[in-house]
């Protein structure tokens, strides 16, 4: 089966990556079910890198709709241990501008409707999440975005609401009474799923607008998201190259182990149908 060590989910804008050679494409089910689309497996930089389109080639998944669990697991299946995810926001501080990268350090998560563990049903985890980030590859992806000279922000708390709706300006104004630097719709579960999955996680999170709080500026549309969208796009597809060539062979954080003490129950109660659909993530704990 082909294999990739580095994963790139692509957001909105993003539903390709070039430069891309010895290209496989995968065909996969999880036990989530299938993944967005079809993983795009390629060499870049000497690197095995895995693509998938967050939303679908076409953008035909809305974000409360996203099988993020099928996404995460179908990485992990083909070998991934880091994710770089790709996703569009809403800036909530005057110095953070529309075309600006950020990549945050930190989560509030405002969901409601989506599955955000793979544990469960006999199962019980508690992972960590405090830093919900990769530092190590943040780091690499922030040092990255320099070096394709772009007007990046390290760190900050990114906001994740439900969607598909754009915030009122009542919550716009509450996110910004929190200190939150921009907020967005996917990157959860997501950072959450890669964390059980012990897969290094960090958000490029390119700024398309302001959201609604600006008193002088228009408030977010769809027209001027996808306007912006365009004009950042390559700056984000450069900064991700940039950054797969500094990833190294061997992880030194604490994502590799994540759910080394997780696991509560124990290994003679956990159902079987779930020892075997989890393998992947459990095995090695649960044997």
């Amino acid at each position: 089966m082909a294999e990739a060590k580095i994963g790139v989910i692509g957001g909105s804008g993003l539903y390709q990556m070039e430069g891309l050679s010895d290209i496989e494409e995968v065909e996969l089910n999880t036990p989530f079910g299938e993944p967005s689309d079809i993983v795009t497996i390629g060499t870049l930089q000497s690197t095995r890198v895995a693509f998938l389109p967050r939303h679908g080639r076409g953008h035909h998944i809305s974000p409360a709709e996203l099988p993020a669990r099928a996404n995460i697991y179908a990485l992990k299946s083909l070998g991934v241990e880091h994710i770089i995810s790709i996703s569009a926001v809403g800036s909530l501080k005057e110095d953070i501008h529309p075309l600006d990268l950020v990549v945050p350090d930190q989560l509030i998560d405002r969901t409601s409707s989506r599955a955000n563990t793979f544990f469960g049903r006999g199962l019980v985890a508690h992972v960590g999440f405090a830093d919900p980030f990769c530092p190590a590859l943040s780091r690499i992806l922030y040092e990255a975005a320099r070096t394709a000279a772009a007007n990046v922000h390290q760190g900050g708390t990114c906001v994740v609401i439900e969607g598909p709706t754009f915030s009122t300006r009542a919550e716009s104004f509450l996110y910004r009474s929190w200190g939150a630097s921009v907020v967005g719709m996917t990157t959860l579960p997501e950072a959450k799923l890669a964390r059980e999955a012990e897969i290094c996680y960090a958000t490029l999170a390119f700024v398309t607008d302001y959201d609604c709080w600006h008193q002088s500026e228009e408030s977010v549309t769809v027209e001027m998201v996808i306007a912006n969208l365009q004009r950042s796009v390559e700056t984000a597809k450069g900064t991700v190259k940039t950054a797969i060539g500094q990833i190294p062979e061997r992880r030194e954080c604490q994502c590799a182990t994540a759910l080394k003490d997780a696991i509560i129950t124990s290994p003679e109660h956990i159902p079987a149908y779930l020892k075997k659909d989890l393998a992947l993530l459990i095995g090695k704990y649960t044997e």
